[in-house]
């Protein structure tokens, strides 16, 4: 085993690569709580159930599609990096396909698998490089950075922080309110915790948060601790069930929303942790198909056990740190998501004041992108705030990338930078005029 995970050549043991894992696994452990409080929609009052997806089942789809995830990347591509299903795809998921259009859960997890299997198909046939190539650099900085800004703003709104208001839309919540005081200190333990360097911090915080919720009697006590991992028949399959509605301009764009953010999220990581690690040879990334192969297979997975987008982590970084450095850095990451299953009466403590303040950190780590995009050019600049404004204002992601994608042709020709313009990037911009003709506008 050591000699196929290449100990001796990257100077690493079994201790190092186990504190790796552990370390990777507390970083984004959050998500395991996170994930079904987001596809439940547990922070929108008075929805008819069907609507929600079984928060039991999510947290042991999302558990499994991780060990998945993270074992074939451990194995097949032999990297430090971990897979779990992604913050900004289940926010899209749920609050923008689900809760905005009215897409049935089912429904959206065909999508989810629909472009999983594109996914490998691009990766397998060599044309994922171009289609990553074709969309400009500032544009995929501008989705990451509006995604974030849509993350904090669930996370406020779960929080009760900012709340609805008829004459300006939104305002200033309650913050005398038990739980959105809990959120607050929440907040401020998480924000403290990530500021002083402690890996998983947002982990911890929740569980910090959690304990004060229960000591104020906010949260009521979990009946135990360790149980039987809650059933997958709720979700298990379901991706199958309504195959038949993706057929449509609404659900093009939806798919396509999917495989874009997927793409940006796991391209952008691999080279991060890869290049953290030192792995990067020649300016060129090793394996890098079996990575993105990884990282598609684990979304197909997913989607059939009935979860959003599955991709890699960036908090993988931690276990790098940490002194993981193979792909035994994932598969002992993998173990533990395996073992949290049985942790699954603890999904009753983790209420929305607890999950509100990971959102927002989440929101504050993705909007480190903005400071990449060349704000003095004009022509770039327009597109990339439209991108980024539209997403938390129109409550919608695929909304933001759409505009953003219609305003890139326009001003790069006004600009006479028509050259620079990818002849891929002239299709998206027909696509989503008629998402704009047919999908907006009929509504």
């Amino acid at each position: 085993m050591k000699r196929y995970f290449q100990f001796d050549e990257l100077g690493t043991n079994y201790k190092r690569e186990f504190i790796g894992g552990l370390t990777t696994f507390l970083s984004m452990a959050y998500i395991l709580f996170v994930n079904p409080s987001v596809l439940s929609l547990s922070g929108i009052p008075d929805l008819p159930d069907a609507m929600r997806m079984d928060q039991g089942a999510v947290f042991t789809a999302t558990a499994i599609a991780a060990a998945v995830g993270s074992l074939i990347m451990g194995i097949l591509a032999k990297y430090p990096i971990a897979l779990a299903p992604g913050m900004g795809l289940n926010a899209f998921f749920a609050f923008t396909v689900v809760l905005t259009y009215g897409v049935p859960w089912e429904t959206a997890l065909s999508g989810v698998l629909v472009s999983g299997l594109i996914f490998i198909v691009l990766t397998l046939s060599g044309i994922r490089e171009k289609i990553i190539n074709a969309i400009p650099a500032e544009l995929k900085f501008a989705v990451a950075a509006g995604i974030g800004l849509f993350i904090a703003f669930i996370g406020f709104q779960s929080a009760g922080i900012i709340v609805n208001n008829d004459a300006v839309l939104v305002g200033l919540g309650n913050l005398t309110s038990g739980n959105t005081l809990l959120a607050i200190f929440g907040l401020i333990v998480t924000v403290i915790l990530m500021v002083v360097g402690v890996n998983g911090g947002i982990f911890y915080g929740m569980l910090i948060t959690a304990a004060a919720g229960m000591m104020t009697g906010l949260i009521d006590l979990p009946s135990a601790v360790v149980g039987t991992p809650p059933s997958l028949e709720p979700t298990f399959g379901a991706a199958f069930a309504n195959f038949g509605e993706i057929f449509t301009i609404q659900m093009l764009v939806i798919i396509l929303t999917f495989l874009f953010v997927d793409f940006f999220d796991t391209a952008g990581t691999l080279v991060a942790v890869a290049n953290q690690a030192g792995l990067i040879k020649n300016n060129k990334l090793p394996r890098a198909g079996k990575a993105l192969f990884a990282d598609s297979s684990a979304t197909v997975v997913g989607a059939v056990l009935g979860t959003s987008t599955t991709t890699s982590y960036i908090e993988s970084s931690a276990g790098v740190a940490a002194g993981g450095r193979s792909g035994f850095t994932s598969v002992v990451t993998a173990g533990f998501f395996l073992l949290a299953l049985f942790f699954s009466p603890l999904l009753g403590v983790i209420t929305a004041p607890v999950t509100a303040p990971a959102l927002i950190i989440v929101g504050i780590l993705m909007v480190s992108a903005l400071g990449k995009i060349a704000w003095d050019q004009f022509e770039i600049a327009v597109p990339a705030f439209l991108t980024i404004v539209a997403m938390p204002l129109t409550y919608s992601i695929a909304t933001g990338i759409a505009i953003g994608f219609i305003f890139y042709p326009i001003t790069m020709i006004a600009k006479g930078r028509s050259k620079e313009i990818h002849p891929i990037m002239y299709g998206l911009f027909v696509i989503f005029i008629l998402y704009f003709v047919f999908l907006v506008g009929g509504e």
